[in-house]
């Protein structure tokens, strides 16, 4: 099978992105505007990146007992997570073998989540297993050759990794396990596939993916966006990011001397400083930052002393994403006498932040529109947004970026230790 013929305004944008990202950082300058707002490099993206990599779609703690589910759409497929009744989390079409419908149409009738003992598809009342075998179909019995063990819902490739469930939509990509060693080693201490979510935010996004992304990467637009929140414990200009890596992103951002000294002295039994149970056995470095994680393509995961915070981010065109944002605790947290007061105080902590970004995200797709807009220059600190670049110049050309071999920077503070 040949690949599409790629038109010259569209060769236009994939050779402006390569050209972009093939300069150095000190030389780095913002994509083109038609990288977040044509729609042909939109549809690009979805047949070249998001179908031939992984896609997260949930966690396992959604998805606790067989029969739980999950029912969303992504890229014109009509997606069904559901734990069968093996145990086995799946992602099954929710096309019925029949005659086509989804069998859970866009309708209040029809739960987006919950838990389902059998699938039944509401049009001619076919039958599913959880696992998508057909368990009964009335009145087929006329069907010449018609055997009910050849019709069953499709299913997609999915993978478990750290207790999240990604999806490939081609089935070529490679094992997670394999492309996210290094990423699995860096968060082996949060052991994430027991933390169940505890908190879940849905937003309805008018602005790029990749507006999102480079959002959450980059720690620099907490001088601005941030200046009354996040920016008074975790100032954006001691972020630091590790060496380019194939896969994923990795970036740091400290906590101030002062909230460690608190952090330190609550753990002593000093007063109680806001959050959940700690998370055992990090590490003071691991403790005392906010670990920012990208997956490529959009898997945006995140680590602090107390929980980790998941996006999923479904793009859905060139100007528009839907995004759930959520906080998982350990176990532990769960049980303790204060969780639920934490619970209050840290939905609200975690809403008024992502509030401020979709605010500026929006309007920078705004901005994107404009007759006026320029290529701006990038920081130092925006070098995570320089990597979603080379990411994607690799990704056009069918590759990946190389693992970089520099020698990794260990941030302000490290640097003015050494001094």
């Amino acid at each position: 099978m040949t690949a599409p013929e790629i038109s010259p305004p569209l060769d236009a944008i994939l050779q402006e992105i390569k050209a972009t990202a093939a300069l150095p950082l000190a030389q780095a300058k913002t994509l083109p505007r038609e990288a977040y707002a044509d729609e042909d490099y939109f549809t690009f993206e979805r047949d070249n990146i998001f179908k031939k990599d992984w896609m997260c779609l949930a966690h396992v703690s959604q998805l606790k007992t067989p029969g739980s589910y999950i029912a969303l759409d992504l890229f014109d497929e009509p997606l069904l997570v559901i734990r069968d009744r093996q145990g086995i989390v799946r992602v099954l079409s929710r096309v019925c073998a029949h005659r086509a419908i989804d069998i859970m149409p866009d309708d209040d009738a029809f739960p987006r989540e919950g838990e389902a003992r059998l699938l039944v598809c509401p049009y001619h009342k076919w039958v599913y297993e959880l696992d998508g075998t057909l368990r009964g179909c009335t009145q087929m019995h006329n069907a010449e050759g018609f055997d009910k063990a050849d019709w069953k819902l499709s299913e997609f490739r999915s993978e478990v990794w750290n207790g999240f469930v990604f999806v490939n939509f081609d089935g070529n990509a490679m094992p997670l396990a394999e492309q996210y060693a290094d990423f699995d080693r860096d968060i082996a201490p949060w052991n994430v596939a027991d933390m169940e979510i505890a908190i879940e935010l849905e937003w309805e996004c008018d602005f790029n993916w990749k507006v999102m992304v480079e959002n959450w990467m980059e720690s620099y637009h907490h001088i601005g966006t941030h200046a009354a929140t996040l920016n008074v414990n975790m100032p954006g200009e001691l972020t630091w990011s590790e060496p380019e890596h194939p896969y994923f992103l990795h970036a740091h951002l400290p906590y101030t001397d002062k909230l460690r000294g608190e952090l330190r002295a609550s753990q002593a039994g000093g007063p109680a400083v806001p959050g959940f149970k700690w998370i055992e056995g990090l590490s003071e470095t691991q403790a005392f930052e906010w670990g920012l994680f990208t997956g490529f393509p959009c898997f945006m995961f995140l680590t602090t002393h107390d929980r980790a915070l998941w996006y999923r981010l479904l793009p859905v065109a060139a100007d528009r994403c839907l995004l759930l944002t959520t906080t998982l605790v350990s176990k532990e947290a769960k049980d303790a006498p204060d969780y639920q007061e934490a619970l209050a105080s840290e939905t609200e902590m975690l809403n008024t932040f992502h509030s401020e970004d979709m605010v500026m995200n929006a309007a920078v797709q705004r901005g994107l529109r404009s007759s006026k807009v320029v290529r701006g220059r990038l920081s130092h600190l925006e070098e995570p947004v320089w990597l979603i670049q080379r990411y994607l110049a690799a990704r056009a050309d069918g590759r990946y970026p190389e693992k970089a071999n520099r020698a990794p920077y260990h941030g302000p503070r490290a640097m003015q230790a050494a001094e």
